[in-house]
């Protein structure tokens, strides 16, 4: 991968133009870069970007950001670390959410490149307050130059980690911005969205694990009981055939109309309106929440956490989810503004979807609530790009 960055530097590096580094490990910190990433674009185009990330699921998801330079991050080595300055010549090297790399971090600062965090997060209970990794990376985190925190109790833990209190800024979670952007663009009449669209009140079911769908399944069949006419999109988190055919099996079981998505538009009739429709590819899921009554987002009884409860909460729609939501900041957000709801069990589960989807006062009342939650956090961006560029003119 060095060689590829230098390889692609010594190609389009132009070193009379100062070149932002952003790092953001996985998807989840690359949906927050991105807002960045591309608002710096728009507004200072003689600016270069440089992107990296860890995670190999990360990979195809980096095309998206528009960078000059994009790769892996190699190994936290010195060695390393100053092949990828020599090669880059940033300006500013921006982390993003919570991981930093103690040896890059020291490696420029000791070049007097200033190192700043965005969208930072340090959940109450994160392992990164145990003892042994604040020993490890509290130097990093006193070198930091900024620090733009999601709201100001995670600016104070932050602090416990090293950063000083004087570099915390409150500059909000640059998700938000991204997912009002989508659902303000919009199009319900795309190839994707407008054959799926449907008077039946319809829940969508978004990054569900086995986990979920046992309480979700289990559920549905009393929710449709209430509300015959009641549709169920699913888009499970791992859309492998495996998991996709347990799906139909169950709805068939049930005798419940199923179709997948890749299969709908050259469905007939009565199978395009499907009472089960299994969303069985990437990327559209974002899009699905706007011809939704109500969300069910996944991750709230599997291990891995809960999955983005913002998106359909940006479209208007209430949201139910799991118990397992205590490091997700939005879902208190939702859930202490009435836009939400956690559930334990399947009887819990059917009487709030039973609710939303057959009392319509109630389900819009309850939806412009989650909509308010994310139009109240929105201006992230532009504050993230602000200490962008407080670094480079300093």
């Amino acid at each position: 991968m060095l060689d590829r960055v230098r390889h692609r530097a010594a190609a389009v590096r132009d070193p009379s133009k100062p070149l932002v580094w952003l790092h953001a490990p996985s998807v989840g910190e690359g949906l927050q870069a991105r807002p960045v990433a591309r608002a710096l674009r728009e507004r200072h185009p003689d600016l270069q970007l440089a992107y990296t990330f860890f995670s190999p699921s990360a990979e195809k998801f980096a095309e998206s950001i528009g960078a000059d330079i994009t790769d892996y991050l190699p190994f936290d080595g010195t060695s390393e670390c100053d092949a990828m300055l020599d090669a880059l010549k940033p300006a500013a090297l921006v982390f993003v959410k919570l991981d930093v790399w103690p040896v890059l971090v020291a490696r420029a600062t000791a070049r007097g490149i200033p190192v700043a965090l965005l969208s930072a997060t340090l959940a109450p209970g994160s392992s990164r307050l145990g003892t042994f990794s604040k020993m490890l990376l509290r130097d990093a985190y006193a070198a930091l130059r900024s620090v733009g925190a999601i709201d100001a109790a995670h600016g104070t833990r932050l602090q416990a980690l090293g950063v000083r209190p004087s570099v915390v800024r409150v500059t909000g979670d640059t998700r938000f911005d991204q997912v009002w952007a989508r659902a303000q663009d919009i199009d319900r009449g795309s190839p994707t969205l407008a054959p799926l669209a449907s008077n039946r009140p319809t829940l969508i079911a978004g990054s569900t694990w086995p986990a979920d769908e046992s309480v979700l399944c289990e559920s549905w069949l009393a929710v449709r009981r209430a509300c015959p006419t009641a549709r169920l999109i699913i888009a499970p988190h791992e859309a492998t055939e495996n998991h996709i055919t347990s799906i139909e099996s169950w709805a068939r079981k049930q005798r419940l109309r199923v179709v997948r998505l890749s299969k709908h538009a050259k469905a007939d009739a009565t199978e395009r309106d499907a009472d089960v429709v299994i969303i069985d590819r990437m990327g559209v899921l974002g899009d699905l929440y706007a011809i939704g009554d109500a969300a069910f987002v996944g991750g709230g009884f599997h291990t891995a956490g809960l999955h983005s409860v913002i998106e359909p909460a940006a479209f208007g729609i209430p949201v139910a989810f799991g118990p397992r939501h205590d490091m997700s900041r939005e879902a208190g957000l939702l859930l202490a503004a009435g836009g939400g709801a956690s559930v334990r069990t399947a009887r819990a589960l059917t009487e709030v979807l039973t609710q939303w989807l057959t009392d319509k006062k109630k389900r819009e009342r309850e939806g412009e609530r989650a909509r308010a939650v994310v139009q109240q956090e929105l201006g992230a961006t532009d504050r993230s790009v602000a200490l962008v560029e407080a670094l480079l003119e300093g």
